[in-house]
């Protein structure tokens, strides 16, 4: 009977794990990641595609779509902060995946009739399809930015409540379906498009999107529903109203509640701009508010104590060091073909994997702060390597050589490129050149060490980096209070995608191979100078108990707010 009695007990363990919010959250974050990876990679083949294997296309979406969440990051968290959750969630999912669907049926018709588009008004026609879809794909990631802000943000951390390690686990396993999604959605829709056509892919990215939009809002009306924290948010009537348990005086009161009044997030004429008094103010007014409450946000992100924990984590977006496109194109100068490139990515992606499982270990031992603090020295000691690889045999790497010689080639307009210039650009278009060129003959053993050696450090320092990224998560989750959890997070998309912005405008500047090492250098610098911010932060938190191993119950790490504001 015993034994019966603890099966039964173990079944429904189970069950209530696999129908528990957190589960579903899981489930619902990796169909839309899953959906985001598909769609990422795919837009960018599709657009080199149509534009006759030009990069044009794709760097002026990306270049868009970098430049809209840089100007647009705290108004979209401004607009998670003022709405209902549900509201936000569905509104966001909805507008994300319908931009998709309406992308995916826009490049099926390009594809099939690409020609007769041609001959249409000089092209403009076709022309005019490029940009819709740039722009509809743009609404799409601005879309996909919401719902990254209301859900890993702030949903998980309603439903971790005020457990830090629940919320360190749940990070972490998001994280960990963002990895496995990113190397398994790519590989999925490659296939399609290999084996099938651009358009077919274009067609089951668009049905994905359909089937998986149905289920996501299922997923997230099932997790809103078991857990009734999420019906509640501070300084909104909207939320009270919707559960109705206080009254119209007790609404009077809340609405200048202490929390409310001691840190408002936007200054007092933000705050008074709402539409229900809209003759308080003229037209003008109104038309500036979205940049009082840029401003606004990007104030109170300075201000927060986590502010150099965050720009510590945006410093690390400038480098060159990662599994992008200029990483990739330096690698076939370098002699690398796409089958070791892939098997790299898969490494880094492990890597990756054992970073976020490292973190949750490495907390429990030592706190928060001071696993920011280990994972940002284990990154750096990992990045030696790169810049030694710059001074290797078969490092390209010349100062004689003008780093902006492919810039003023271009720019005086020559016919064609030096013979001996293999730049990035010539690589990542093709190498499209006006002489073919020659054979390239198998390189010697020791011309790769430099490259092994570049590699090697990137894929070890992934442990390092995706540790540090979990961190500064969850300590802006943990130290921000809930009204502003949106903003911040939207002014941290800022500045993650301008330091991201700044990195390509180095490149651009500076893109053949003899310069590259001079980028790796410069990329390494600028993620030392992101660990020296945070040692700063975490110096400030803890002073010389940061070198201290201390148990988690000492609470050491505490910073000066609250560590995990209540939801209700």
């Amino acid at each position: 009977m015993d034994h019966s009695g603890s099966k039964k007990t173990c079944c429904e363990s189970i069950r209530e794990f696999f129908t528990s919010a957190k589960f579903l959250i899981y489930m619902g974050h990796a169909l839309s990641t899953w959906g985001d990876r598909m769609w990422n990679f795919a837009v960018a083949v599709f657009l080199v595609e149509l534009y006759g294997n030009s990069l044009l296309l794709t760097a002026v979406y990306g270049l868009v779509v970098a430049g809209s969440v840089l100007l647009l990051g705290a108004i979209i968290g401004d607009w998670v902060d003022r709405n209902p959750r549900l509201k936000v969630a569905q509104t966001s999912l909805l507008v994300q995946n319908s931009c998709v669907i309406v992308c995916g049926i826009l490049l099926m018709v390009v594809f099939q009739f690409k020609e007769q588009l041609v001959e249409l008004y000089n092209g403009w026609i076709l022309t005019t399809c490029y940009i819709l879809v740039i722009t509809i794909a743009n609404i799409a990631n601005l879309a996909s930015t919401a719902t990254s802000i209301t859900i890993q943000r702030d949903w998980v951390v309603v439903v971790a409540g005020q457990d830090s390690s629940k919320l360190a686990d749940m990070n972490a396993t998001v994280r960990i379906i963002d990895q496995l999604t990113n190397i398994l959605a790519p590989m999925l829709v490659g296939q399609i498009m290999a084996f099938g056509s651009h358009f077919i892919g274009c067609g089951f990215i668009s049905g994905w999107n359909l089937c998986s939009m149905c289920l996501e809002y299922a997923l997230l009306w099932k997790v809103y529903q078991k857990t009734p924290a999420l019906a509640v948010k501070a300084g909104q009537k909207e939320q009270q109203q919707e559960l109705k348990q206080l009254s119209p005086t007790k609404d009077l009161e809340n609405a200048q509640s202490p929390e409310e009044s001691s840190q408002p997030l936007m200054n007092e004429a933000s705050v008074v701009a709402k539409p229900d008094s809209p003759q308080q103010h003229g037209c003008c007014y109104q038309v500036t508010e979205p940049l009082r409450t840029l401003k606004a946000g990007w104030v109170a992100y300075y201000n927060q104590n986590i502010f150099f924990a965050g720009m510590s984590l945006a410093f690390l977006y400038m480098t060159v060091l990662g599994f992008d496109c200029i990483t990739t194109g330096y690698a076939y100068t370098q002699g690398l073909n796409g089958s070791v490139l892939s098997l790299l990515m898969g490494a880094s992606a492990v890597s990756g994997i054992c970073g976020t499982v490292a973190f949750t270990w490495v907390r429990r031992k030592c706190g928060l702060i001071r696993t920011g603090f280990i994972s940002g020295v284990a990154q750096l000691s990992c990045l030696m390597l790169c810049v030694v690889s710059v001074f290797t045999p078969g490092s390209p790497f010349d100062l004689s050589v003008s780093p902006f010689q492919d810039l003023y080639t271009h720019l005086i307009g020559e016919a064609t490129l030096p013979e001996a210039d293999h730049s990035l650009t010539s690589v990542l278009t093709g190498g499209n050149a006006t002489t073919p060129a020659p054979a390239a003959e198998q390189p010697p053993l020791q011309s790769y060490m430099s490259v092994s050696l570049l590699f090697a450090g990137v894929i070890a320092a992934r442990v390092g980096l995706w540790s540090f990224d979990l961190t500064v998560t969850q300590l802006i989750q943990e130290n921000v209070i809930e009204s502003e959890r949106g903003v911040i997070n939207g002014v941290q998309n800022s500045m993650n995608y301008l330091l991201d912005l700044l990195h390509f405008i180095m490149v651009i500047l500076a893109p053949n191979p003899e310069a590259f090492g001079l980028l790796v250098i410069i990329s390494v610098s600028f993620v030392a100078m992101g660990h020296i911010m945070y040692f700063r932060f975490a110096f400030k938190s803890l002073g010389t108990r940061l070198f201290l191993c201390c148990s988690p119950e000492q609470k050491v790490e505490t910073v000066d707010s609250p560590s995990l504001p209540t939801t209700v």
